[in-house]
């Protein structure tokens, strides 16, 4: 680090005063030797730790047909967490709506928002022109072209008592909303274009900036939008140790093992070419741009993160050492040696 946590100003340009949200963001995915109830059971054990070790909000990622994440979804498995949990807020990071239909979704997280007494969160995403598309027979154009509308829909389906719909992707006739939660689960929409920042804000919704871009990218972001006010999610990759070079040596070792498999799922629905992603590259992209080290490399990285781009709720991806033993220590040690630095420095 170039200055100690005690040296860091506690009020710095850009908002920063103190009311940090941290969370754990869960892929559950296929580790090398596991098989999927194995990947489950240790993602329900993972964000029971979260809520345990201090954390504030469990996330959960959605997709189909491949090991890089076996959860088809997130509302399904949220609400089995916010019966295993009593003070975490839940949420889905995201909930792909290229894939499904938009009233369906709202009802889930209508119903979720109902039963957790409001600690349900959803995040919705565009997708990827993957094979789900073809699955499910939303289609292309869905993907392509549809979902600035499929977004309408959830958000005026949230917000009515009744509604009806006539759009280039969806029409019905007036129907009742039921179940209605009074108050709405609150809606986060994943970014990862100037075109969906720019959605985003003229609906007035926050976004969720990914792990592959660093703090400068996101700050970018964050004024391409234009509303830094807004509860705006930042998603890290986290591993704490003794050392930086042990934390580094620990994804190096388990993360592309894991990764690589997992990113082959990855099949678009026309055949178009994907670039490949090489996946010890990426995991060594992860450990520059993220939380990797020692408690205070990783409360460094984070507060620099909350100083340059002002987002204040932090998602800390705890899991890609690739083990069940090394998932469960990482939460325990973030909430133990960095949550209580990070906080007493803000």
């Amino acid at each position: 680090m170039n200055r100690s946590l005690a040296e860091r100003s506690p009020v710095p340009q850009g908002g920063y005063d103190g009311d940090v949200r941290l969370g754990i963001l869960l892929l559950a995915a296929r580790f090398p030797g596991q098989d999927d109830a194995a990947a489950l059971s240790r993602t329900v054990e993972a964000a029971v730790a979260a809520e345990r070790a201090g954390f504030d909000d469990v996330w959960l990622a959605e997709h189909h047909f491949m090991s890089y994440g076996v959860v088809p979804s997130a509302t399904v498995l949220a609400g089995h967490l916010l019966a295993a949990t009593s003070r975490v807020g839940v949420g889905t990071a995201v909930s792909v709506l290229s894939s499904q239909h938009p009233v369906a979704l709202a009802e889930q997280a209508a119903m979720l928002a109902l039963l957790s007494g409001g600690r349900f969160r959803l995040g919705v995403g565009r997708g990827g022109p993957w094979r789900d598309l073809e699955v499910f027979g939303t289609g292309l154009p869905r993907y392509e072209h549809g979902f600035a509308e499929s977004l309408d829909l959830l958000l005026a389906w949230l917000r009515s008592d009744r509604l009806a719909w006539s759009g280039d992707h969806f029409a019905f006739r007036e129907v009742p909303v039921v179940p209605r939660a009074p108050v709405p689960p609150p809606v986060t929409v994943a970014c990862t274009s100037p075109a969906t920042e720019a959605l985003a804000a003229e609906r007035g919704l926050p976004m969720l900036l990914g792990m592959h871009v660093g703090p400068d990218e996101k700050a970018a972001a964050v004024a391409r939008h234009g509303d830094p006010s807004l509860p705006h999610v930042s998603a890290h990759v986290a591993q704490v140790a003794d050392t930086r070079e042990q934390a580094v040596a620990a994804l190096m070792d388990g993360m592309p093992r894991w990764l690589g498999p997992g990113l082959e799922g990855y099949v678009a629905v026309d055949d178009r070419p994907r670039p490949s992603r090489d996946p010890v590259a990426y995991t060594r992209l992860m450990c520059d741009l993220h939380p990797i080290g020692s408690p205070d490399d990783c409360a460094e990285s984070l507060i620099t993160t909350v100083e340059r781009t002002g987002i204040r709720h932090l998602i800390l991806l705890v899991e890609a050492a690739g083990s069940r033993a090394a998932t469960l220590e990482n939460i325990t040690r973030l909430g133990r040696e960095v949550l209580p630095g990070l906080r007493a420095a803000t």
